[in-house]
């Protein structure tokens, strides 16, 4: 029997080790539009120049995929922001051997297993679609006072537990313990050495209560209770919860608002219409890409913008307002 966060660590182990389903199982932005990696760089470019343009600057992603992202965001600093793509050192936090293997094809770049592990230095980070793969712990309200759910055979098995706090009976509250600690971490550092991280992923503005463990298998739904690394698990990132932690850790935080207003702020529409007379044939397919990624019925309302910073910096491009 295993605590659920426990179960998710194991099986997002295996799963990365040997399926990596990106593209397979599910389609991330990047994969969508090279406009959002594109206008990503342009992003940490701005942010590079109001943290005073540093000679050397770390360059981060973490859970970086296939290395789409980068190499868009790579490809438009190089064009329109020289000095950022000369002064940036590229750092990827990546545990799968197949994923590398994918980014090594794109990118010139150190990897490392742990965020802790890149190098010391002011920072510019990505998180894109990260930390919904990071475990989590559930606890349900009964009669008799709260349980934590653990795993068994394929099934929940509720234990009894020290969670506490009101809540009807039957009410389900999660915990991503590990995502708190690594947005308390990305704050420290940030306060420390200077630099912004942005995440971008799915879940609510506010902290609530609910059960959204889910896992996707040739991009439909699976069993996330099924055999361990035959399906990609996530959950809901709450984003209230992260940026507390990043606050608690002496960082500043901005957001989290919409994905679709904050890219549409950066300017993904504008670029997308730009590569779409561009490339009249795929200029179809090219709009309805940035549509989902921008429109509320699409990713653009479910998926959340958030910001850490050092204090001192100037509030980041896009979240103005």
């Amino acid at each position: 029997m295993e605590r659920l966060d426990a179960f998710m660590a194991r099986a997002a182990a295996l799963y990365y080790a040997q399926r990596a389903g990106l593209g397979r199982d599910f389609t991330t932005a990047p994969e969508m539009s090279q406009a959002f990696g594109e206008c990503l760089g342009l992003w940490c470019a701005v942010t590079w120049q109001a943290m005073g343009a540093p000679a050397r600057v770390v360059w981060a992603e973490l859970g970086p995929g296939r290395g789409t992202l980068m190499a868009d965001a790579l490809r438009a600093v190089r064009e329109v922001a020289p000095g950022f793509a000369a002064a940036a050192e590229i750092h990827l936090v990546e545990t799968s051997p197949l994923l590398r293997e994918a980014q090594a094809r794109r990118l010139a770049a150190a990897w490392h297993a742990r965020f802790e592990e890149i190098p010391p230095g002011p920072m510019i980070l990505l998180a894109n679609e990260f930390f919904d793969a990071l475990p989590i712990r559930q606890f349900v309200r009964r009669v008799e006072g709260w349980r934590e759910r653990w795993v068994e055979g394929g099934r929940f098995v509720e234990l009894p537990c020290a969670h506490a706090g009101e809540a009807p009976e039957g009410s389900i509250r999660e915990w991503g313990e590990a995502a708190e600690a690594l947005a308390g971490a990305i704050g420290a550092r940030l306060a420390r050495e200077g630099g912004a991280a942005l995440v971008l992923d799915y879940g609510p503005a506010e902290s609530g209560f609910g059960d959204t463990l889910q896992a996707l298998r040739d991009n439909a739904p699976a069993d996330p209770l099924g055999p361990p690394g035959e399906a990609d698990l996530t959950a809901h990132v709450d984003f209230a919860a992260l940026a507390r932690a990043g606050r608690a850790a002496g960082a500043a935080t901005h957001g989290p608002l919409p994905m679709g207003l904050f890219l549409q702020r950066l300017g993904l529409m504008a670029r997308s219409a730009m590569l779409a007379r561009a490339a009249p044939a795929q200029a179809g397919s090219i709009l309805a890409a940035a549509q989902r990624l921008v429109a509320a019925e699409g990713m653009g309302r479910l998926f959340k913008a958030l910001a850490l910073a050092h204090p001192g910096l100037p509030i980041p491009a896009g979240f103005e307002g």
